[in-house]
């Protein structure tokens, strides 16, 4: 078998792969080298490969797949192929299964956060209609107070299914890109009225401030004024019942992008919580954002909206002096 021939065939290949005859490895591709050491052409199989389960099935030539892990890195999973490829040579090629494992954990983690947030206000507003149902002597107050309860749950029940419906249309429209021209000076002139609305009480001031002749981006402008939105109830919600409090909007031309902040001056996100609050139902204070009405996706939603628009999403924050998100898009070409 000419090797030579085979070389380039196998550098063409991503994942670690050798063909191996009579025990011995006779070409492997960089990527091999890479994951099993770079001195493995002309040395025995089992100086490169030192896993058992592995070896089992290399030696004797045994085509076929299987899953085994610990192969160049403790705990990384593999899929081992095994191809017959004539002249008693094999094709052996390692395909990382390490991405595959994390997105099947994503969704069954998904799965579960989801129904518990469900579950949680379902459980309360069965139990108070029940209570209601039974038509025990309740008072006109009690009566008010579970009526009241029941719709709030019911509420927040709707708002989490909104967002998991917004959160799937989003990922269902990631590979599509938007083709409208958007003014952000009137997206946030928009998200500034409506978050007023919001702010209603007294120690809470929004504070906006755009560039003038700012350029347009590229974008889907339902999407963008969503983001927007959540930013802003966001900085609200948990920055402005810590006491007085200003949130600051704003956005600025920076190179070829427009880069919008928002900022607030509430009580911060400790550092070991920061990498994490832009994951699917992750709350800093699960208590406090209950009672604020968040449903744990805002920021989700803004991640997955500002990598649709191939933008970048950087939030900083100090526990005692406040947050600041910054979203830079690309400007429209």
């Amino acid at each position: 078998m000419a090797y030579s021939e085979i070389r380039p065939l196998l550098e063409a290949l991503d994942e670690p792969a050798m063909v191996i005859e009579a025990g011995v490895v006779r070409v492997a591709n960089h990527a091999a080298r890479k994951v099993l050491g770079g001195l493995m052409e002309g040395h025995d199989v089992r100086l490169a490969i030192r896993h058992p389960q592995a070896l089992e099935r290399i030696i004797p030539g045994a085509a076929g797949e299987v899953d085994i892990t610990g192969i160049g890195e403790f705990g990384r999973p593999w899929t081992l192929s095994i191809r017959k490829i004539g002249d008693g040579s094999l094709l052996v090629r390692l395909i990382d299964r390490s991405a595959m494992i994390a997105a099947e954990k994503m969704r069954v983690d998904f799965v579960a956060n989801a129904s518990h947030e469900l579950r949680t206000p379902l459980t309360t507003i069965l139990g108070y209609s029940e209570t209601l149902a039974d038509g025990g002597d309740l008072d006109l107050e009690v009566r008010t107070t579970f009526g009241s309860t029941i719709r709030r749950e019911a509420e927040r029940m709707l708002r989490i299914i909104e967002d998991l419906m917004s959160l799937s249309r989003i990922e269902a429209g990631r590979f599509v890109a938007p083709a409208d021209r958007v003014s952000v000076a009137d997206l946030l002139e928009q998200a500034v009225a409506s978050a007023r609305s919001l702010a209603d009480a007294p120690q809470c001031n929004i504070d906006p401030f755009v560039d003038q002749n700012l350029p347009t981006v590229t974008g889907d402008r339902a999407q963008l004024l969503q983001m927007l939105d959540n930013l802003l109830s966001n900085a609200i919600r948990y920055a402005c019942p810590a006491g007085r409090c200003v949130v600051q909007i704003s956005a600025a031309a920076e190179g070829s992008f427009v880069r919008i902040a928002v900022t607030d001056n509430g009580p911060g996100i400790p550092s070991d919580h920061l990498r994490r609050v832009t994951e699917r139902f992750y709350r800093v204070d699960e208590a406090r954002s209950r009672e604020s009405g968040g449903t744990g996706l805002g920021l989700a939603i803004v991640k997955h909206i500002v990598e649709r628009h191939k933008g970048t999403l950087d939030i900083r924050s100090t526990v005692g002096e406040g947050t600041e998100v910054l979203v830079r898009l690309p400007v429209a070409s």
